[in-house]
């Protein structure tokens, strides 16, 4: 017996048609140019065609203009700057922001190859650096706010480069143009404790075995050690 499967749950967005606009110009050397509305029936077909008015002018105006404040809003702070931001580049491609966190307990999650539980570890204090797609991280030695001459170490975890860059595999990385930059950065917080360690990219990040270290450190409150974080002979000013 033949069934059907309902899969329109599986669907995204779905995006109906409302209105349409056609323009129309005349030939010769003076171009007028004369705009005409048509509302969508049901079935997406063109109905009711009647010149453009003022007032739907004005609501499709607003429209771009909406469209237009979300890319310019991207970084801005919702309120005071948050002391834990060092710098921003606003720009709405290219722009970037610089953060420190203080240490703090976080769940971190392995995979299984890896031979360490998932569960919750102090992870020392850390400098952020991510445009819309890239993240790099490094680790700091101290919990007070860094300064241009701050000493970078290199961050204690898996999947990073010895240049700081985060390998986030399969992670699909969604940074709005509208995000402002406590948004921003809350983000890619999320993708980078909430992704699956997996492999070293390079050797001797760690003044100890890595995998011993965190195999000591998940389950417990024990204080990250910071005797073990290697300087990699950058400063934070490197990063500007």
């Amino acid at each position: 017996m033949n069934t059907t499967t309902d899969i329109k749950d599986h669907f995204g967005t779905l995006y109906y048609a409302k209105s349409a606009l056609v323009f129309y110009e005349t030939k010769g050397t003076e171009n007028d140019m004369y705009v005409e509305h048509f509302d969508m029936d049901s079935n997406g077909m063109p109905i009711n065609a009647h010149p453009l008015t003022v007032k739907e002018a004005n609501i499709l105006a607003k429209s771009l203009q909406t469209d237009e404040e979300k890319n310019q809003a991207f970084l801005k702070p919702k309120g005071i700057l948050p002391t834990n931001i060092l710098h921003i580049n606003p720009n709405a491609e290219k722009g970037t922001v610089l953060w420190y966190t203080k240490t703090q307990q976080r769940k971190l999650y392995f995979v299984d190859s890896l031979g360490i539980s998932n569960g919750k570890a102090q992870v020392p204090p850390m400098l952020w650096l991510a445009s819309k797609s890239n993240l790099t991280v490094f680790a700091l030695a101290s919990d007070r706010r860094p300064t241009e001459k701050a000493p970078l170490h290199y961050a204690p975890f898996f999947n990073i480069y010895e240049n700081g860059n985060v390998c986030m595999g399969t992670v699909s990385i969604d940074i709005k143009n509208s995000a402002s930059v406590e948004e921003f950065i809350r983000a890619w917080e999320h993708y980078f404790f909430n992704s699956y360690f997996s492999h070293s990219l390079c050797e001797n990040l760690t003044k100890t075995n890595i995998v011993n270290l965190w195999k000591d450190l998940v389950g417990t409150n024990k204080p990250f050690p910071k005797e073990v974080l290697k300087k990699n002979n950058k400063t934070l000013k490197n990063l500007l």
